[in-house]
C-alpha cells in the first residue's frame, strides 16, 4: 500500500474527503483481490470533478437520495437501490440531485482507495465536515494526489 500523506489515515475507517463522510468497511490491503468497499455520505449538489481512471472499475450501489451520473456521453439517474457500474478507461462524473445529500457504495479497486486516504482527514465523527469552498491551491493539490494514484481530472463537476 502506498505511503499515506496525511497522517493517521493509513489505518482509518472514518474519514472526510472533501466535503463528504467516507467509511471504508473493506480495504483493499483485506483481501487478495484489492477490492475496496466505501460508504459515502455526500451533500446536497455534491460532486467531483468529471474524471476517469484507466486501470480501475468503479460500482455504485445508492443506498439513499438521488445522483445523475454522465457515463461518457451518456447521463441518467440513479435512486435508492440502483446500481451504476463506471467501467475502466471511460470518463465519467457524479452529482447528488437531492437537496437533502445522498449515501452510497462503492467498490472499486486501484488507487481509488490510497487517493481517499491522501486527500483525507480522519473523522470524528460519521457525519459532514464543515463545507468548504475549494480554493485554488486545494484544486491543485486534489489534482496531484489523484495523478499520483492513477486517476486523471478531466474538468469540472458535472451539471
Amino acid at each position: 500500500m502506498k505511503e499515506e500523506s496525511v497522517p493517521g489515515t493509513a489505518d482509518a475507517r472514518s474519514l472526510w474527503f472533501l466535503n463528504g463522510h467516507v467509511t471504508i468497511h473493506l480495504a483493499m490491503a483485506e483481501n487478495a483481490g484489492g477490492i475496496s468497499i466505501t460508504e459515502h455520505l455526500l451533500p446536497g449538489n455534491f460532486g467531483p470533478p468529471y474524471h476517469v481512471h484507466p486501470d480501475e472499475d468503479e460500482t455504485f450501489y445508492v443506498l439513499d437520495g438521488e445522483f445523475r451520473f454522465k457515463l461518457a456521453d451518456r447521463v441518467s439517474t440513479a435512486k435508492a437501490g440502483d446500481v451504476v457500474h463506471l467501467p475502466r478507461g471511460v470518463p465519467h462524473g457524479f452529482k447528488v440531485t437531492s437537496p437533502s445529500g445522498g449515501r452510497c457504495l462503492v467498490i472499486s479497486t486501484g488507487g481509488f482507495e490510497n487517493m481517499l486516504r491522501s486527500g483525507s482527514v480522519v473523522a470524528d465523527a460519521v457525519r459532514l465536515p464543515d463545507p468548504v469552498v475549494p480554493t485554488p491551491e486545494m484544486q491543485a493539490q486534489l489534482a496531484k494526489i489523484c495523478a499520483e494514484n492513477g486517476i486523471e481530472l478531466l474538468g469540472p463537476p458535472i451539471d
